[in-house]
């Protein structure tokens, strides 16, 4: 005589059927499995990624340029414009190029880049200006010493500036403050840029100018 469940089907009967589902499930390549998975939605947007930019588009608002914005702690080079008068002068131009990234490097991100995971930790409506009379020729001073920036502000300003032209264009760039403290030569490293929180831009000394 069958034994019967509760309601009433053979258990025989079910054991096969248990049997034969286990196989068809591992034929097919799925494991059977007794715990339930849930992974929860997908992520709407990749972390720290962001859709290409129109390069005419921008190119008719100024001169396309890249700053560096915090993104998952490491810097992470976005796509901004600074205006420059035609005709100006290289000295000047320096300066006003250093002054337009300094500016983007202190405005809010946006809501895509928000959204994303950009932020900035450069603040305080800072200023830029060219040498001094005993400064080298590429000196750009600060309205802030450097040496009273966050660590993660100090490798946006030096990452940003030394990639642009506003420096020479080898990796590096010389700042200054306000005071008449000498100006000094800023590196943009490899570690820098993957953890400018633990690791500032190394610094060293410059002969006047």
């Amino acid at each position: 005589m069958d034994v019967r469940d509760s309601t009433g089907v053979p258990v025989r009967r079910l054991l096969t059927l248990s049997v034969l589902t286990a196989a068809l499930l591992t034929g097919c390549g799925i494991r059977a499995t007794e715990v339930p998975t849930d992974f929860g939605p997908a992520p709407s947007r990749v972390h720290c990624s962001l859709s290409e930019p129109d390069v005419s588009t921008q190119a008719s608002r100024g001169l396309p340029v890249q700053v560096f914005l915090l993104c998952g702690s490491q810097l992470v080079a976005v796509e901004r414009t600074v205006r420059v008068p035609d005709g100006t002068a290289d000295s000047e131009r320096r300066v006003l190029v250093a002054q337009g990234l300094l500016d983007e490097l202190e405005e809010t991100p946006s809501p895509d880049e928000k959204q994303a995971g950009y932020t900035t930790d450069v603040r305080g409506a800072m200023s830029v200006s060219g040498p001094r009379r005993d400064d080298p020729d590429e000196t750009l001073r600060l309205s802030t010493p450097p040496g009273d920036l966050t660590s993660y502000a100090l490798a946006q300003i030096v990452c940003t500036f030394s990639d642009s032209t506003a420096a020479e264009g080898d990796g590096s760039v010389i700042l200054g403050g306000p005071t008449a403290a000498p100006p000094r030569r800023y590196e943009c490293t490899d570690e820098v840029r993957t953890r400018p929180g633990s690791n500032e831009p190394p610094a060293s000394d410059v002969s006047g100018g």
